[in-house]
């Protein structure tokens, strides 16, 4: 969503059975400072418990227009909610996870660019938002809806954490004009800090919040140019 991010890319896993998605393989890489997420301290936690937060979480965000609409007070709730999905992630090493891999729907953002906060009201995003990761090839692809149906692609490069990946956007395209080969400078990183089998919730390098929910299989990104 923001948008992904890279240096090198490695190999992945083979698709864990009965998913058919694959997780990341992680290499060290030396050391970095991880990302600006806060650490996050975890706590054991029922499936029922997950379930109950998640639905408080989505409750909160129900009328946000994916963030568009959330005044400080309702970004405090969202903030509380998430925090508390983090203290019970039950996927501490995301990205050796099959779950990261496949279509995600963006239903939360605090990511003024993605939102189209600063355009005209006509040319915000009206249609939903999503983001394809495809783990055995290192690539991510991030779809819009209308008005412009803009798309983007990126490598990704996992971090040692087993958490966050570094964004390289390769390709960027608006409606059906021709795709443009995005600079070497458009890159960032990602960290996942909640993922299960239906909700993933990743904070961006400018501090941005994202939330996802599960929209369909692992589904293979094509590498290259945008079409």
């Amino acid at each position: 969503m923001q948008a992904l991010q890279l240096v090198q890319r490695g190999r992945a896993s083979a698709p864990s059975r009965g998913t058919g998605r694959a997780a990341f393989v992680v290499r060290p890489s030396g050391p970095r400072n991880p990302s600006a997420a806060r650490p996050v301290v975890r706590a054991a936690a029922t499936p029922g418990a997950r379930c109950e937060a998640k639905a408080k979480l989505l409750a909160v965000l129900a009328d946000t227009e994916r963030g568009y609409k959330c005044p400080p007070e309702v970004l405090d709730s969202v903030e509380a909610a998430v925090q508390r999905l983090e203290k019970i992630n039950p996927t501490p090493k995301p990205l050796e996870s099959p779950l990261i891999s496949g279509k995600w729907k963006l239903v939360f953002t605090t990511s003024q660019s993605i939102l189209g906060a600063n355009r005209p009201e006509i040319l915000r995003p009206k249609g939903p938002t999503y983001q394809i990761i495809d783990g055995e090839q290192l690539l991510a692809q991030n779809l819009e809806g209308p008005p412009f149906f803009s798309e983007v692609k990126a490598d990704l490069t996992p971090r040692d954490d087993a958490a966050t990946v570094d964004v390289q956007f390769t390709w960027f395209k608006i409606a059906a004009l021709i795709p443009i080969k995005a600079p070497e400078s458009a890159k960032g990183f990602l960290k996942t800090t909640y993922l299960d089998e239906e909700m993933r919730i990743s904070r961006g390098d400018k501090g941005n919040l994202f939330v996802l929910l599960q929209d369909g299989p692992k589904t293979r990104v094509r590498r290259g140019p945008l079409l």
